[in-house]
Formats: structure tokens, sequence, C-alpha cells
């Protein structure tokens, strides 16, 4: 899972829908260049806080292979400072495996689920009611002013390539 906070990192609201395209582009490239493919879903919120402005950010849920964890690490400040054209900001990015460390899908695969379960209801917490009961999520919080679509998926996954697989 990953966190951008695009506002702090510089980048309008309006400008949010073409950064995260431009982040999520990049990452699926530079598996390209590894030989892996990605499967991602992302959703954009624009939140005030308790106190503070979490501003305009992204929760990308992204599969990494766990052997390219450290690569995919190694270039996302470079990739932010790509796309936002400044040096990069301390936390911005936020990136963690689901669970808290790689390689919990092999070796406990139930609590994997759990925490998959948990990371996804986080993502999906700005849904409508209607989604949320069909889907049983609990936690509805307001996702705040987008520009632009609020949230997104990899082609590989989206709904035409739902439809063709039945």
């Amino acid at each position: 899972m990953i966190s951008i906070h695009w506002q702090a990192a510089g980048v309008p609201l309006a400008g949010m829908a073409k950064a995260t395209y431009r982040f999520t582009d990049l990452l699926t490239k530079a598996l390209a260049r590894h030989g892996s493919r990605t499967a991602w879903l992302w959703t954009h919120e624009n939140v005030p806080g308790n106190g503070h402005d979490k501003g305009g950010h992204c929760h990308l849920l992204i599969h990494v292979p766990a052997d390219l964890v450290p690569i995919v690490t190694a270039l996302q400040r470079g990739w932010l400072r790509r796309i936002t054209g400044q040096p990069y900001r301390a936390r911005v990015i936020h990136s963690k495996p689901i669970g808290g460390r790689l390689g919990l899908e092999t070796g406990n695969p139930a609590l994997h689920a759990i925490n998959l379960e948990a990371a996804l209801a986080y993502v999906l917490k700005g849904a409508s009611h209607e989604a949320a009961s069909q889907f049983n999520l609990e936690r509805l919080e307001p996702g705040g002013r987008v520009i632009g679509k609020r949230c997104g998926t990899s082609q590989n996954i989206g709904a035409k390539a739902r439809k063709t697989k039945g």
C-alpha cells in the first residue's frame, strides 16, 4: 500500500489526477523492465483532519512482487521529483507491505488476508452507502472534493477485463 500526499508535494488539487497517472505509469514501466506485470487500484481524497489539513492525497494498493519491492522503494522518491519538478519533501510518500512485512502472504496467508481486507476497506472508506451495503463496508468517511476521477484501477483488473473473463 502506498499513500502519496500530493498537496504536501506541491501538486495542486487540479493536478492530482495527472500526478497519480504518471506515478502508476512509472511504476508499471519499472516493473516491466524487470520482467513483471502488476495490478493496482487507487483512490483520491481531499480531507481536512482534526486540526490539520491532509489535503489532496492518493491511496494505492499495488501488487509488487516481493523481490522487486526494494527496487520500487528506491525509485519512488525520484519519480516524485520527476512528477513535481521539486525536491522530495519528508512524509510525502508512505509505502508499506500489507500486514507490515514482506512474505506474509506465503508465511501466514490467513493473517495476510485479514490485513488485505482491512487495507481495502480503508481505501474504500469513501464509498457510497449503497456500495458499502453491498460489500459489507463498515467504515465510511467523506472523501472531500476532488477534481477528476475519485478512483481507478489498472486496465488488467478494470471493468472491461473483468467482463471479458466473466
